[in-house]
């Protein structure tokens, strides 16, 4: 998302990858979209009723999930230093950039959070970025040695809440547990575990009833839970961008390596991170999708190789792109407009599943949610190129420039002399 970025020759790798993110990050969010929260994390919990919904789980799970929000933070963190590093370079403060960029971001994200879809990235972002600015005048070494530092450091959070949640998993089992023991494993067993019954039919009533009640719900009852998500994901975030200011300030991300170093990325971080995140599919399937095993295995253990694999998919974006196309242009507009491409997949997804829409909520299986992703990355790939061609901006990405400046900036191209 760059709705902001100071004027200057725009990197067309940035724009290119950016594109493949906002369209991969629909594959794994159309689950939280269509179904309840807890089949996002644990496919037994709804939505699996066939081999293909199987197979299309250990798809996302090994391809998608996580990876496309690291690209996304990746690119957050170049963009960011980008927009300060423009402003310095003419003449401008970085932070009065930065900042008002980051506390309108802050703003649409609690909109889109309150009023739109529960799964908001956005208010995240915006308050990472607060933190973010302190980095920029980091060397790439220090960037990345603090970005893999907190990686770390989430990873550890992590294995220490699969390690807490396996002991009271062991103590709620044990022949005479404590009732406060058993109530806590039971609040987690209703968070991640098989939907059935009367939990199950309250909560597909909420999502295809009244548009007021789910807004009622999150501004009362999960009024915090925008801020909390940073708690809960911060490290890992924060290390990410920091990768991303690392692999703009080196070049990677500017394209300007070797294709034969780029090639040895792709290489070595496939050949680490696929073979790991289908052990890990395995395991989990072998363990029954055990709450324990959601946060010992689904969360801890692919923390490690998750970053490996988005700096390869990097990689292989830009060594695939380089040679340009009809398709490539669309993909890089896709990126160029890819705050209202993010927002635009809420509203049309919300519009389609929840009940102030077509009410499709809980009514489509895992496979078939594929042919939901296929159509809106054709929509995307569709108006993103001829808007850029007529606009300077995405609608969103013009709102998000002239609140940041605190003034409307010009929207339509000159057309050419001649």
């Amino acid at each position: 998302m760059t709705a902001t970025t100071e004027a200057g020759p725009r990197i067309a790798t940035l724009d290119i990858v950016r594109g493949i993110a906002v369209m991969g990050i629909l594959a794994m969010n159309i689950i939280a979209f269509a179904m309840p929260f807890q089949a996002y994390m644990n496919p037994l919990a709804f939505g699996m009723e066939s081999a293909a919904d199987y197979w299309s789980w250990v798809v996302s799970f090994v391809f998608v999930d996580g990876k496309m929000r690291g690209l996304f933070s990746f690119l957050f963190g170049a963009s960011t230093l980008l927009v300060i590093e423009r402003a310095e370079a003419a003449g401008r403060s970085g932070a009065s950039a930065h900042f008002p960029r980051m506390l309108w971001l802050l703003l649409f994200g609690l909109l889109h959070f309150y009023f739109i879809w529960w799964g908001d990235i956005l208010t995240t972002y915006a308050l990472i970025g607060l933190v973010l600015f302190l980095f920029r005048r980091l060397a790439t070494r220090a960037l990345v040695a603090w970005g893999v530092a907190l990686i770390i450091g989430q990873f550890l959070m992590f294995l220490g809440m699969g390690i807490s949640i396996a002991a009271l998993a062991q103590a709620a089992a044990s022949a005479n547990p404590d009732p406060e023991t058993v109530r806590q494993w039971q609040s987690l067993e209703s968070q991640f575990g098989i939907l059935t019954g009367q939990p199950l039919a309250e909560k597909l009533a909420a999502f295809r009833g009244a548009w007021s009640g789910l807004v009622e719900n999150r501004l009362f009852e999960r009024t915090f839970e925008p801020f909390s998500a940073v708690l809960f994901f911060g490290w890992e975030t924060l290390g990410y961008m920091l990768l991303g200011m690392a692999a703009l300030k080196s070049g990677f991300f500017k394209g300007e390596w070797s294709v034969g170093r780029y090639r040895r990325v792709v290489l070595v971080g496939l050949a680490t991170s696929i073979p790991a995140y289908c052990a890990l599919a395995w395991l989990l399937t072998r363990n029954g999708f055990s709450v324990p095993a959601l946060f010992l295995i689904g969360m801890a253990a692919t923390t490690p190789f998750r970053p490996v694999m988005v700096v390869a998919y990097a990689a292989s974006i830009i060594l695939l792109t380089r040679g340009g196309g009809a398709l490539v242009d669309r993909i890089a507009a896709a990126g160029r407009a890819a705050f209202t491409n993010y927002l635009g997949s809420s509203i049309l997804m919300t519009s389609l599943f929840y009940g102030h829409g077509l009410g499709l909520y809980g009514t489509t299986g895992r496979a078939e949610l594929w042919l939901v992703v296929f159509a809106t990355w054709a929509l995307m790939l569709i108006w993103s190129k001829p808007w850029l061609e007529r606009y300077r901006y995405g609608p969103f990405e013009w709102l998000w420039r002239s609140l940041a400046r605190w003034q409307p900036q010009p929207m339509r191209r000159t057309p050419a002399a001649g």
